[in-house]
Formats: structure tokens, C-alpha cells, sequence
């Protein structure tokens, strides 16, 4: 097995596993990540009738703004390549009622759709992850229609989000991981708007456009980001999973001084992070 398929299998194992976690936190999610969402939805320019994918779904919650805005008529085909995320997906339609929307498992590189067969396509903070981020790029030029748009969103420099480098920096400060490889797939591999606008373009995007939203996240306290971090990232849980007691304590500790600056008197965790965000016509 080559080292790209190798990644892709290890990838989907952590998100089926991550699944139960992401379910958990659906609503916090749903909540932090709503501007990026609206940004997205907004810039496909949606009406009655339109069929849009939404692809590396999550829970959902983007594609969902978008299936209202194409009713009467329209439809969502609400996607992602762990079944596990699906089902997430599938239940959050649900308890929301939406019912325009059909869920398939899909993957990114690889899109098993007819060419030219939907007006819209939205992929949020998914497209870094693949092992091969230009042939999804390819791809889903493929599968839009004449003139259909593509919004998508990436993680903006590492330096502008601590919420989620913070864990990490700890980890590897301590002994428990490897630094990752900075040219692999990641949440971060995609953070310079000019390698996105490339890539965009030289998949045969047009008009496309590129900005960067703030983003704030608000923890009640360093308990309760040290357990949403186990809930949304597995690498993170399995690497917790190994530790021993005085190691998971020290683990606490560093990451507390590490969140020292975002520290209130009331010991609630005031997070920044950023958002690149991008939509671009076929």
C-alpha cells in the first residue's frame, strides 16, 4: 500500500472514530462555525430548484443552510467518507427536519457523481485533510454544472488559531508526539491564500475570491477544553488514551500555561482563531 492510500485509511479510521465525539459537540460546533457557514452559502448565490453537494459534511450543519434556500424543487446530497460522520449528518436532519437532503458516502479525490450533474458544491474545512487536495479541487470542477460555484473554507495560519494548536504544541513540547510533517495532509495545509487561489485556478476555477474570517471560541474552563479537545480530535484522545495518570497531569498543566494568555479572572478560555474562506465559479 502506497503512503497516500496508507493516510487515507488512517484518516477515515480516526473520523469513524471520532464520530461518537462529533456528535457530542454538534451544537458547539454548529455555533462556532455558523459565520463561516453563511459566508459559504451566501457566495453560491442558491435558488428554487438547484441541486447542491456538500462534501467532507461533518454534521451537516452547512449543507442544511442550503438546503432551505433551494426549496421548493432543490435538493442536498449531504456527503463525507467515514459512515460513522454520516450518520451523524443523518440524525441531525432529522431532529431539524430537514427533508430535501439525501446522505451518500463520498470521498473528496474521487467524486462518484456524473460530470456536470449539480449547480453547487460546499466543502467546509475539509479540502487540507486529503492526501491529494488538487485532484478534489479537479474533481469537483468536474461534477459542477456551467457556471455552478464552489465555496469551500481552510484553517488560516497555525499562529491565528492557538484554540487548536495549543493541545498539539503540548503534546509534542512533552514527548507524547511526533511534530508533523509541515507538506503533508493537514489542518493547516492549505493555510496560504495564494497556494489555495493556485489550486483553485489551476483546476479551472473562475472569479475567484479569498478572505479570512475571525472566529472566536469560548471555553468556561480548562476542564472543559481539555474534554471538548478529546471529543473533537482523536489524535489527541489516542495520544491521551497511552498516558499514564502523572503524565496526563502533567499534560493538564502545560496546556493551562499555554492558555494562560486567553485566560479570564473568571477562568473562562477566550480562544481566537481564523477561518480562510473562498468561493469561485466553473
Amino acid at each position: 500500500m502506497d503512503s497516500a492510500a496508507e493516510q487515507r485509511e488512517e484518516m477515515l479510521d480516526r473520523w469513524d472514530r471520532a464520530a461518537a465525539g462529533w456528535s457530542r459537540r454538534a451544537d458547539a460546533v454548529q455555533e462556532w462555525g455558523m459565520r463561516v457557514s453563511v459566508w459559504m452559502v451566501e457566495h453560491l448565490g442558491l435558488q428554487p430548484g438547484q441541486h447542491v453537494l456538500e462534501l467532507a459534511s461533518g454534521p451537516g450543519d452547512t449543507g442544511f443552510l442550503a438546503a432551505e434556500l433551494v426549496q421548493p424543487g432543490g435538493s442536498l446530497l449531504s456527503s463525507d467518507g467515514s459512515r460513522a460522520m454520516l450518520g451523524v449528518a443523518t440524525g441531525r436532519a432529522r431532529d431539524l427536519g430537514v427533508t430535501n437532503v439525501e446522505f451518500r458516502q463520498l470521498e473528496l479525490e474521487w467524486i462518484d457523481l456524473p460530470t456536470a450533474s449539480v449547480d453547487a458544491v460546499l466543502c467546509r474545512w475539509g479540502l487540507m485533510l486529503v492526501a491529494d487536495p488538487a485532484a478534489a479541487a479537479q474533481e469537483v470542477r468536474r461534477v459542477l454544472r456551467p457556471n455552478g460555484r464552489f465555496a469551500l473554507a481552510v484553517w488560516d495560519q497555525p499562529d491565528a488559531n492557538p484554540w487548536a494548536t495549543i493541545p498539539t504544541r503540548a503534546l509534542i513540547e512533552l514527548g507524547h508526539l511526533v511534530p508533523p510533517d509541515p507538506d503533508g495532509p493537514g489542518m493547516f495545509a492549505l493555510a496560504e491564500p495564494e497556494r489555495l487561489g493556485r489550486l483553485l485556478e489551476d483546476a479551472g476555477f473562475l472569479e475567484v475570491e479569498i478572505d479570512s474570517l475571525e472566529l472566536k471560541r469560548e471555553e468556561p474552563s480548562a476542564a472543559f477544553y481539555l474534554q471538548e479537545t478529546l471529543d473533537l480530535s482523536r489524535m489527541f484522545a489516542d495520544v491521551w488514551a497511552r498516558l499514564s495518570e502523572r503524565h496526563r497531569d502533567e499534560l493538564r498543566d502545560r496546556i493551562a500555561e499555554l492558555a494562560a494568555p486567553f485566560t479570564g479572572a473568571d477562568g473562562a478560555i477566550r480562544l481566537p482563531g481564523h477561518s480562510l474562506v473562498a468561493a469561485a465559479s466553473a
